[in-house]
């Protein structure tokens, strides 16, 4: 049944699009059923199934549904009307309104035809003595299908699609050739099921026909896969052309596209389509207003289904974007011209389809003059397109053969536009300048848009720097947030209380985390390999030698008092200056700190207030890096520790020794005083622990308590600590009826202190052996046993009880217990690990056996452990997968390695669940970062082959250790790898650290979490790690890799076209630079020579991502003493640590040598078309087409508008524009040459031809008779010529200011000569368009 479906549009603007869509197959004009008395077995002449695919019930029935249906239609168009609306989808409703009145008022009488014929059928049956049919009902053995079943039988859905077709085609044909029908129906719907014929029925009719035809058919085609592939593409766009046609409605014309859209399914079909005349038909939809926009997003959709199926990518042989997209320049130039126009509510979506198609025919949209708009786009389009274009554009840069179509210096640039034209803007253009930023901050963090950036002697960096000297304080601070953006700063959280000029002794250094979880901003250790440091230390590099530094003292210099941009200019100055003594070489970073134009400013003694800036500049970067040291975060993984030189160390010690002191004086008290505080506390009087003394009581505890002497008198004298104790006992309700709230949590700390008092001498142990505290928690767990316990309403260890009272302190205290071995033997004595056990396998009470395993202690080998190994290997994936966690957290805190929690990690390995695996492997991989652990853990001789990909960083750190390499090797590890790797593992490499690199350079809020896995540290690589053991030396040289890789860098170090040859160099440099990477791999590169080679492909290969790889293998090499002497020699100098190690990091002494380009030839071929027409055949087309010629040229545009509605309202001109040749002339016009959108609508506007079959057909033949062979050359007329009247005039002096470019012809091009010489005269008739009519 149809249905109403409103779709709002993509492309803004607020255009939707209302369809009315058939659902179902019940009524329908796709067949023709004759239905009489004749039989149920009488068909049509197509001898169908389909009267069975029907829905078997009563026509009348089946034509109510569909009353139904459009009752509904008509009330939710009526409701819509009631709405805030567009015109555009006002203007559908209200179509949509009276299509569901037409079907009302034509379904009610196909219902009253029915009813009148069952009448009389019945009335024949009763009166009549016809033969009845004795044998089994039909519909018992047939099982019929809904419509709205999922997919289709295929046959049935075949049919279908075929019968659909049948439809349009009838529908196509004229009336006279129509075939003689039955006597029509008073139905006038396609629905019914007796139609009538096409003879008779109305355009409006006809229309609504062929939407629901289309509609079936496109419905088939989505719930049928194979019947896409079954239809011929050729039989469906014949059928549907009479709806493209420019008498159908723009619904017509929309449903028509969308169901050429879903038959496409391969490259064979596209070509197929690209061999019918649909090239016209597209061209003039794209040209359309937004009141057809419906029909535009069809076509728009379209032209993205035939660009993402029919495009040949491009061959790695040939390089990047050179494959070939199945459009022609026609449609290419009506797509880019709404790309370009900014009113179009579907520029957005072209834009980005224009992007796409240029990543893989870069040809076809530079032929076109579609690179120009795409850099306008870049710069004045929408914000949340430039990061996609950027993009695209940076890729475009990485290859030569695709970089040559960009004007060096002039095209990219445009992205500058945003801040270099920033001066004289209001506030308004703030947020232009951010948008311009983020796109300049990806451009500069990747290799191709930094190295383009530095042509010209880094005229664009510059170009960035001098934004910060154009006198506006929002631009400066916008560009300054860009710079801390750029080089990854980040300010600490006081650096605004700095800006704005307010004391920083008032802020005290934060103290570290008690929480777990990662620190973000850990230092990392000396010895790490950070690749974005790396690249950052570059960026800094050419920052300061374009005179980053040198702008921002010129901040300071505009005023002597100070200012908050001028404190966020030191802010900037102080990072950097930190930044470069932590990754650049020491001869590097010592120029830049010498700061010399500060240090000038402050010597001035003859400038007073030279001296006052520069003194107050040097003094602020002081105070802040004072400052920065003073309050830096201690809280570093690993050395939480108190240090002894710390500045708290004093108050510290000083708080420790009143301590002691207190409780030395406390373990001296008399008995006097000993009997006074045990009174004091209020124990021995009452049992309501509210009227409690709970500080005596402490102070008890801490204090005297600790003397056994006093500990004895307490128990066996005046029996206090069992009056104590019994508070604690669970069946008391005293403790475990205290309300879980902060305050009262400090009795579970005393619970814990007291249990260590009494562990601590005999007379306490006694008492815990003999006191029913431990008896009664076992009874309480007893509780929860559904055999063995006795059934109470509220147990002790409930849910809700653990949650709202202090129950769950009871496990803190049995934790207690479990730490001394004292306390180990009363809870095995007391049985509390028997009921641990059964408390593991209860299944919903994991809340208990988290508490359990939280709290106890392993340190001693006994129950403990035992509880946790079963924890682990509990039957509940939940449960183990807490399990592995504590343990892990275990592991982690642990000071040195522990075999056994070790030996259970590794237990865990062997989990069926995935998820344990996964966690197991990821605290095994983490604590085999220390020595000792990774040695005992390589002992254990583990077996690792079944986890598959998660196991391998770990096999890797096996093999960084002798023991753990023979164990690998003697398994047959080694050489399965090494083969693996060989071939494979070495590209996906490139991959993995070429994304994540990308990720770590522009990563979102979004995208934090998943960049934890990578924090800028090189992953470990197989060749790397085998390098490290003097084994993996010897199996390396003698499997000859090394060499191979050698030989293959020097073979195609400067390959630059074959995408497969360039991707493998980067997987040998990476091989090459890991094995370089160590002491022991070091030899390999000195053995072959490879260091020079590498050199020279950095500074000259053309493929831009390239040398950034050589550039990061540099980098590599250089973290040995060794490697980082040997390019010392070759003027790459490496960053060293305090201690004069190298720290991975390697830059250029000569950058411009490194970063510098060779110039190359734009090859801007755009406007380049072969195909030439003949000359016009008369003057007055010569004059009509040059006037078309000059409505490209913005200036004298509506002068020549005027003019052509002035030819076309004249008898002489006017057949012109009934010219099937002339519209063919105008049409090849806008096809070949760059015409705004509403140009080209007003150019098809000016002809009175309507598109259509015949019209499209008279084009092609024109296209073949007008068009020109390549090499016939146009003959020129003799001296004297004729100019056209709309000739552009030659006049030196006039030079008009135009914001739009020209066509790039010269002007012979555009002058139309006349074959037949003019009635002689005195002088030529020349007459200029817009600026005088002539003389006549």
């Amino acid at each position: 049944m149809p249905a109403l479906v409103v779709e709002q549009t993509s492309g803004g603007g607020g255009s939707s699009s209302m369809r009315s869509i058939s659902t179902g197959a019940s009524v329908s004009s796709t067949s023709t059923v004759n239905v009489s008395t004749s039989g149920p077995s009488t068909r049509d002449r197509s001898g169908s199934d389909h009267v069975f695919d029907a829905e078997t019930q009563d026509p009348v029935v089946a034509l109510n549904n569909q009353l139904k249906v459009e009752h509904r239609i008509r009330e939710g168009a009526e409701n819509l009307l009631q709405m805030a609306l567009t015109d555009t989808l006002r203007m559908q409703v209200q179509s949509e309104l009276e299509m569901a009145k037409h079907k009302i008022s034509a379904i009610t009488k196909s219902i009253e035809t029915h009813s009148a014929r069952n009448q009389r059928k019945k009335s024949l049956d009763i009166s009549g003595n016809k033969r009845k049919f004795t044998g089994t009902p039909l519909g018992q053995n047939v099982k019929w299908r809904e419509v709205h079943d999922e997919r289709d039988d295929f046959r049935t859905a075949m049919h279908q699609a075929h019968s659909a077709l049948r439809t349009l085609t009838s529908l196509a044909r004229p009336a006279s050739s129509s075939q003689p029908t039955t006597p029509a129906s008073p139905s006038t719907s396609p629905s019914s099921s007796t139609p009538p014929t096409v003879a008779s029925l109305s355009d409006a009719a006809k229309t609504r026909a062929r939407i629901e035809a289309m509609a079936l058919l496109i419905g088939i085609l989505q719930r049928n896969l194979r019947v896409c592939y079954e239809l011929d593409i050729v039989e469906v766009v014949h059928a549907v052309l009479p709806c493209l046609s420019d008498k159908s409605t723009k619904h017509c014309r929309a449903t028509a596209y969308r169901l050429i859209r879903h038959s496409l399914v391969d490259t064979h079909t596209v070509s197929r389509l690209l061999e019918q005349d649909l090239d016209w038909y597209i061209v003039k939809s794209l040209a359309r207003d937004n009141k057809h926009a419906v029909e535009k997003e069809q076509v728009i959709k379209l032209i993205r289904t035939i660009v993402e199926i029919g495009s040949e990518r491009h061959d790695p042989d040939e390089g990047a974007a050179s494959g070939t997209v199945p459009l022609s320049e026609a449609v290419m130039r009506a797509f880019i011209a709404v790309a370009e126009y900014p009113e179009d509510p579907f520029r957005p979506i072209c834009v980005q389809t224009l992007a796409e198609i240029l990543l893989i025919d870069i040809d076809l949209v530079a032929r076109t003059g579609g690179i120009r708009i795409l850099l306008h786009a870049l710069a004045e389009g929408p914000p949340e397109m430039a990061p996609i274009l950027a993009s695209a554009f940076l890729y475009i840069i990485d290859s030569p053969r695709t970089r040559a179509y960009l004007k060096p210096g002039v095209d990219l640039e445009i992205a500058l536009t945003g801040i270099t034209d920033a001066y004289g803007k209001g506030t308004e253009h703030v947020d232009k300048m951010r948008a311009c930023t983020r796109v300049i901050v990806t451009m500069l963090r990747t290799w191709s848009g930094l190295m383009y950036l530095c042509l010209r002697d880094k005229l664009a960096v510059r170009a960035i720097v001098d934004g910060l000297r154009i006198p506006s304080l929002q631009t400066r601070e916008v560009i300054i947030d860009m710079f801390f953006d750029l080089f990854n700063i980040k300010p600490p959280e006081w650096h605004q209380a700095f800006i704005d000029g307010r004391r920083l002794t008032m802020y005290r250094r934060s103290k570290p985390s008690i929480e777990p979880g990662p620190i973000l901003e850990s230092p990392p250790p000396s010895d790490s390999l950070k690749l974005t440091d790396q690249y950052i230390a570059l960026l800094i590099l050419i920052f300061t030698k374009a005179g980053l530094l040198d702008a921002l003292t010129e901040m300071f210099e505009e005023t002597t008092t100070g200012s908050n941009l001028s404190r966020k200019a030191t802010l900037l100055m102080a990072e950097l200056l930190q930044k470069a003594n932590r990754v650049l070489p020491f001869s590097i970073a010592a120029k830049i700190q010498a700061l010399p134009r500060v240090f000038s400013l402050a010597a001035d003694y003859e400038l007073g207030e030279h001296r006052i800036i520069g003194t107050s500049a040097l003094t602020a970067i002081d105070s802040y890096n004072r400052h920065r040291s003073r309050l830096q975060p201690a809280s570093v993984r690993g050395d939480s520790r108190p240090r002894a030189n710390s500045i708290e160390d004093a108050v510290r010690r000083g708080q420790k020794q009143v301590e002691q002191a207190k409780i030395k004086l406390a373990m001296q008290m008399d008995d006097k005083t000993f009997q006074t505080c045990l009174l004091d506390t209020q124990v021995m009087l009452t049992k309501d622990s509210t009227k409690w003394n709970f500080d005596a009581l402490q102070e008890l505890v801490e204090g005297p308590l600790q003397n056994s002497k006093r500990m004895e008198e307490a128990i066996k004298v005046s029996r206090y600590m069992r009056k104590l104790m019994s508070f604690f006992h669970p069946f008391n309700h005293r403790f475990s009826d205290l309300q879980r709230t902060t305050h009262n949590v400090r009795w579970i700390r005393l619970g814990c202190m007291l249990l260590n008092v009494l562990m601590s001498s005999s007379d306490g142990l006694r008492l815990l052996s003999e006191d029913e505290f431990l008896g009664q928690i076992v009874k309480c767990f007893a509780q929860l046993d559904p055999f063995n316990g006795t059934p109470t309403s509220d147990p002790i260890f409930s849910k809700k009880r653990m949650q709202e009272t202090l129950t769950y302190g009871y496990f803190e205290m049995l934790g207690t217990l479990s730490r001394r071995k004292e306390g180990l033997e009363l809870l095995e004595k007391a049985r509390l690990f028997t009921a641990f056990y059964h408390v593991s396998e209860l299944r919903s009470r994991e809340d208990l056996i988290k508490a359990i395993i939280e709290n106890l202690d392993y340190s001693i080998d006994g129950h403990s452990r035992i509880v946790l190994s079963k924890a682990l290997t509990s039957s509940y994936k939940h449960i183990r997968l807490f399990a592995t966690n504590h343990l892990g957290d275990l592991i982690r805190a642990a000071t040195v390695a522990n075999a056994w929690t070790l030996r259970l990690l590794l237990t865990q390995l062997y989990d069926p669940a995935p998820e344990v695996r996964a966690d197991a492997v990821r605290f095994l991989e983490e604590a085999c970062e220390a020595v000792d652990v990774l040695q005992t853990v390589v002992e254990m001789q583990p077996t690792l082959d079944h986890l598959g990909e998660i196991g391998h960083p770990l096999l890797l750190k096996f093999m960084s250790t002798p023991t753990g390499f023979r164990f690998l090797y003697a398994a047959g590890y080694i050489d399965r790898e090494m083969d693996i790797w060989f071939h494979e593992r070495n590209l996906s490499y490139v991959v993995h650290i070429e994304v994540f690199l990308s990720k770590a350079f522009n990563a979102s809020a979004d995208e934090e979490d998943e960049l934890m896995n990578f924090d800028g540290i090189v992953p470990p690589h197989f060749y790397g790690v085998m390098a490290k053991t003097d084994l993996g030396c010897q199996v390396l040289q003698e499997k000859g890799h090394f060499s191979e890789f050698s030989l293959f860098i020097r073979m195609h170090g400067l390959e630059n076209e074959d995408q497969d040859l360039i991707m493998k160099l980067k997987s040998v440099l990476w091989a090459v630079g890991n094995i370089g990477a160590s002491e022991g791999g070091l030899p390999f590169l000195e053995e072959e020579e490879i260091v020079p080679t590498i050199l020279e492909i950095a500074e000259k290969s053309l493929v831009l991502s390239v040398r950034g790889t050589c550039f990061f293998v540099l980098g590599l090499i250089s973290s040995t003493p060794q490697g980082a002497e040997i390019l010392d020699d070759y003027h790459w100098e490496a960053t060293l640590s305090p201690l004069g190690l190298p720290t991975g990091l390697c830059v250029p002494l000569d950058v411009e040598s490194f970063t510098s380009l060779p110039p190359w030839e734009c090859v801007s071929n755009e406007g380049a078309n072969s195909t030439r027409l003949k000359p016009a055949e008369t003057e007055q087309e010569a004059e009509v087409m040059t006037a078309i010629y000059n409505l490209a040229n913005t200036v004298i545009a509506n002068a020549a508008s005027r003019s052509l509605a002035r030819m076309k309202a004249r008898p002489e001109y006017r057949h012109i524009f009934s010219s099937p040749s002339m519209f063919y002339r105008a049409l090849h016009t806008v096809s070949s040459q760059r015409y705004k959108l509403p140009v080209r609508r007003y150019i098809f506007d000016l002809f009175n031809i309507d598109l259509d079959a015949d019209s499209v057909k008279a084009l092609s033949e024109h296209a073949e008779s007008l068009t020109l062979p390549p090499d016939v050359a146009v003959d020129e007329p003799p001296e004297p010529r004729v100019v056209s009247f709309l000739g552009r005039p030659v006049n030196e002096k006039q030079d008009p200011d135009s914001d739009e470019e020209e066509l790039d012809e010269d002007d012979d091009d555009r002058a139309n000569f006349i074959d037949k010489p003019p009635v002689m005269s005195l002088r030529p008739v020349s007459r200029i368009v817009g600026f005088d009519r002539g003389i006549e």
